[in-house]
């Protein structure tokens, strides 16, 4: 079996590699990209028997690549995209593994698609593409949080701003309260409404109503000022400005 792994993590890339190899030792890894750009050339080319695909790589979604290149391979999505999401996966027959990757269930994954023949291959995908476009303007309403032993639920409204720091992300509710959230900022942008969320920089993403000032710092440069208030000064770039200003006018 000869396989093609899409993800934009180098350390997930050789994860999920050395775990196909753990399961099956015969296996050819043909290549390992990490974009939609590289996938779509590499695609053009060759072909493999089963494809490992991530949803968010470096250069947008991994759904593009398939309106600009015709992919017959079966294909397994790895996801950490939240419940809508992984519903629509469930309702065909396409596969999917949520991340963090189990061993067993990428077995269960790889037997499946030892028994799916080729023909079944095209019809599930347009099956996943048109359920996901279904679905596309959900999003998230809540997120669970634990403090200690605790469970609670965080609903949209209550939140402030989220906020990257060091290899973890922060839900910071408007009450200041932190908590730590399962998930990377870029796959918060596709979960949250963006009407209410902006993605301001490479740390934060905040909710419309917890801004509390904007100053421009240089012709095409703006400081944010939060609320609550942040400890790191929040610097929108001047590549960033013009789409926060357009989301601010919406």
């Amino acid at each position: 079996m000869k396989i093609l792994i899409i993800e934009d993590e180098k350390p997930a890339q050789e994860y999920l590699a050395g775990l196909i190899k753990q399961l099956e030792p015969a296996v050819r890894i043909l290549a390992k990209l990490d974009s939609v750009q590289s996938s779509v050339e590499w695609l053009r080319n060759n072909t493999a028997d089963l494809i490992f695909m991530d949803i968010q790589l470096t250069d947008g979604l991994s759904f593009s690549i398939f309106d600009q290149v015709e992919v017959q391979s079966p294909v397994i999505f790895t996801t950490a995209f939240d419940s809508y999401a992984i519903k629509a996966f469930k309702v065909n027959s396409i596969d999917y593994l949520l991340k963090p990757i189990d061993e067993e269930e990428l077995r269960i994954s790889l037997d499946k698609f030892k028994k799916l023949s080729a023909n079944d291959v095209k019809p599930a995908f347009d099956s996943l593409l048109k359920a996901l476009q279904e679905t596309k303007q959900s999003y998230q309403e809540r997120f669970m949080v634990h403090r200690g032993e605790r469970l609670m639920s965080v609903t949209t409204d209550q939140i402030a701003y989220f906020e990257g720091e060091d290899r973890y992300v922060y839900l910071i509710k408007k009450d200041g309260s932190k908590f730590i959230v399962d998930y990377r900022l870029s796959d918060l942008e596709h979960v949250l409404d963006p009407k209410l969320f902006f993605r301001l920089n490479r740390s934060f993403i905040t909710h419309f109503e917890s801004i509390h000032s904007m100053v421009n710092v240089s012709k095409s440069r703006i400081k944010i000022e939060l609320m609550p208030k942040a400890k790191r000064e929040i610097i929108i770039s001047s590549e960033n400005s013009q789409d926060f200003k357009k989301w601010l006018n919406k």
